[in-house]
């Protein structure tokens, strides 16, 4: 199962930068830029929120209790550049689950997103077996059969969980790119097919298809 996350941000470019961060993990974000278009999906059940409390018009406290209301389980983090302790404050008083004073780090965030979606889930949905191999989405660690850990950079993991994620779909190179080096990569897409070779030889047992003039695809097993 694919954990789906709902970001709310008014400021535009952090609004990306966050998104493409959570979207490498594997997750489906859905982002929006004011309250009032995220209140329009208030009555949705994403996995988790991620709040702006600062917003131009409905801000986060309002917006945490009209989800609490409808769902109130569903964990919400809250982001802020105002005062930290009075936010934190009145965002535990109405139901939210760890706060992020700005600046901070988008590593951070992924991390308390990472604790948070595990303590409420559980660990079973980070585990997904393709083959023979096994791969620990949390941990970000890929095994063969006799549970031997493949040790690889980040950027293979994440082209192999991009594979995962996206199983006998035909993956563009400029998707791929996208998706492993962020929407704000220059360079050429000849990356892709070094970082596919390298797979290969890592992984041989991944069936990954290569589809001349257009990109690659992960067969089904």
């Amino acid at each position: 199962m694919d954990y789906s996350i709902y970001l709310v941000e008014d400021e535009e470019n952090l609004n990306r930068l966050l998104k493409s961060y959570l979207e490498k993990e594997g997750w489906q974000v859905k982002s929006f830029l004011n309250g009032e278009e995220a209140m329009e999906c208030i009555n949705e059940k994403p996995h988790l929120w991620i709040l702006d409390i600062m917003l131009p018009d409905i801000d986060g406290f309002q917006l945490i209790s009209e989800i609490k209301k409808r769902y109130s389980k569903i964990p919400v983090i809250f982001i802020s550049a105002r005062d930290a302790d009075l936010d934190k404050i009145i965002g535990l008083e109405k139901g939210s689950d760890d706060y992020l004073a700005k600046p901070f780090s988008p590593r951070e965030l992924l991390i308390r997103t990472h604790i948070i979606l595990k303590r409420v889930y559980g660990f079973k949905d980070n585990k997904v077996n393709y083959g023979s191999y096994f791969i620990d989405k949390g941990r970000r660690e890929l095994f063969n059969k006799d549970n031997k850990k493949i040790t690889l950079t980040s950027k293979e993991f994440e082209l192999i969980l991009c594979f995962i994620e996206n199983i006998g779909q035909a993956l563009s190179r400029e998707q791929i790119l996208k998706s492993v080096w962020g929407s704000d990569y220059f360079g050429s897409d000849r990356v892709v097919d070094d970082l596919i070779r390298r797979i290969r030889k890592k992984v041989p047992k991944l069936d990954i298809e290569t589809i001349y003039g257009y990109g690659y695809r992960l067969v089904k097993k």
